[in-house]
């Protein structure tokens, strides 16, 4: 169990801002995940100003630097460092001798590879893989899924860091070199690379060129729930043995059993980073019945991570303010969304004078709160509201026609407002219209498997949106000689 005092960043780390972060003055920082204002004291501006020119050198400034990474306000830059010698790979497979074959020629043979057969069907051709490659092998005679299969390499690895990499996965050793570095810092109990998604290059393959669900995007985050990266999944991880608690990967959970020990770790006060400067290859599904159903598993995994860890998996947080303005918009209440919004306006230029922050600048940002609202409200109703929403589109009602009008034009907004943001972000090498129908079907998929999870768990939690009051977290005091308290 690590302490959750403030340890200094190692020396020798270099930070890097996040592009999100701003300076207002000298003293005071905007920004992090979520967002938050961080005030410096004299001392604190003092460690800033060292950080922006070298290293940490000094306690003041690793302790300022870990609080800014820790807030998501900036990022650490680890010294660079030799191949690293004391990493096991663990790699589960079941039933896929020719893609195990793949993977292990790709990943060559720096380091010791213990596979564990899940019970394939055919175990004399994993066999034969392993003996082809030199992976040692590990049977299981009974299927009981990737996490337990993870636990049985786990007890078999004797190095001080374990990289869980999935069969279907293709790579060569660099990415685990390069996140090796991160483990110099003794907080960081886990770091992942990017996944990118391996796919063909029919509608399906193009589609999951963009949104493949174990590609987390080209930013480098903290990874925290309730913050913008809240989980990185174990297709391709590089661990810390010591800091994989509770024996391992849940036995209970056939899905969602990398994010429950991602969210462990984190409880027991280790670091864990995603670092998308290394990459991994994952291949794909080709069809779109086989991309669905996954995305169905995946849902179901939102009940009982739920029950293990309440209030971290809501699918939605909404600040009230901007939810109030979007909603009264989509309405058709321009006055009464101009009030909500001039009423969270309000509220934050309070907040910020208070802490003696200048509130000039305000207006975009609760602009652009009231527009991720309508995107969230948006995603939430395709995932469990379709039908609804559909049936509202071609239902005759309304006292006239301008009230029928506005009905579907809001409605429609809803449907059509994520896939088109989703589509000029990435700007995917598949028309509009047949992304968007692949979007809807997809996240309307993931709520299908929600809502059986909700049933089988008997917990609605993961189907009710959160509603914030507070627009953002109390201004703080970095002080790098006392530990900070946030509320």
């Amino acid at each position: 169990m690590r302490s959750r005092e403030t340890v200094p960043l190692p020396a020798g780390f270099g930070i890097a801002f996040d592009a999100d972060t701003q300076f207002v003055g000298s003293d005071v920082l905007f920004g992090g995940s979520p967002p938050r204002l961080m005030r410096l004291n004299a001392s604190g501006v003092r460690a800033l100003e060292e950080l922006r020119d070298r290293p940490v050198a000094s306690t003041d400034s690793g302790r300022l630097a870990r609080r800014l990474t820790d807030a998501g306000l900036a990022h650490p830059r680890p010294l660079a460092m030799p191949q690293p010698a004391g990493v096991t790979v663990v790699i589960p497979v079941r039933d896929r001798a020719g893609g195990l074959d793949r993977c292990l020629s790709a990943l060559g043979t720096c380091y010791p590879v213990i596979v564990v057969d899940d019970g394939s069907l055919d175990p004399a051709a994993v066999v034969r893989v392993c003996e082809s490659h030199g992976a040692q092998l590990h049977r299981r005679a009974v299927p009981g899924g990737p996490g337990p299969a993870r636990n049985d390499g786990l007890a078999e690895v004797t190095t001080p860091l374990v990289a869980f990499l999935d069969s279907d996965c293709v790579t060569g050793p660099g990415w685990i070199g390069e996140l090796a570095a991160h483990f110099a810092d003794p907080m960081v109990g886990a770091v992942a690379p990017r996944v990118r998604p391996l796919a063909g290059q029919n509608a399906a393959g193009r589609y999951l060129d963009a949104r493949a669900p174990v590609d987390l995007g080209p930013r480098e985050a903290r990874v925290a729930p309730l913050t913008r990266l809240a989980y990185v999944p174990t297709a391709a991880l590089l661990a810390r043995c010591s800091a994989i608690v509770g024996g391992g990967f849940d036995p209970g959970l056939r899905y969602g059993e990398d994010v429950d020990l991602i969210w462990r770790m984190i409880a027991a006060g280790w670091r864990v980073r995603y670092d998308p400067a290394a990459e991994v290859r994952h291949v794909e599904p080709e069809r779109w019945a086989a991309v669905l159903a996954r995305r169905l598993r995946y849902g179901k995994s939102a009940a009982p991570l739920a029950r293990r860890h309440p209030g971290l998996v809501p699918p939605l947080i909404v600040q009230a303010w901007p939810a109030a303005a979007a909603a009264s918009l989509l309405a058709g209440r321009p006055l009464t969304a101009l009030a909500a919004y001039s009423a969270g306006t309000g509220q934050l230029v309070r907040l910020l004078r208070g802490w003696g922050v200048p509130a000039r600048g305000v207006l975009r940002p609760m602009a652009g709160s009231v527009r991720q609202a309508w995107l969230g409200a948006g995603q939430w109703s395709i995932q469990y509201a379709l039908p609804g929403i559909a049936a509202g589109l071609v239902w005759p009602g309304g006292r006239t026609r301008r009230a029928r009008f506005g009905r579907r034009l809001a409605l429609a907004s809803l449907l059509a407002g994520p896939p088109a943001a989703a589509w000029l972000r990435s700007r995917p090498r598949l028309d509009p219209v047949r992304f968007t129908l692949g979007y809807l079907a997809d996240e309307a998929a993931y709520g299908a498997g929600v809502y059986r999870g909700a049933v089988t768990e008997r917990l609605a939690a993961p189907l009710l949106p959160r509603l914030a009051w507070r627009p953002l977290p109390k201004a703080s005091t970095a002080d790098p000689t006392t530990p900070r308290k946030d509320t």
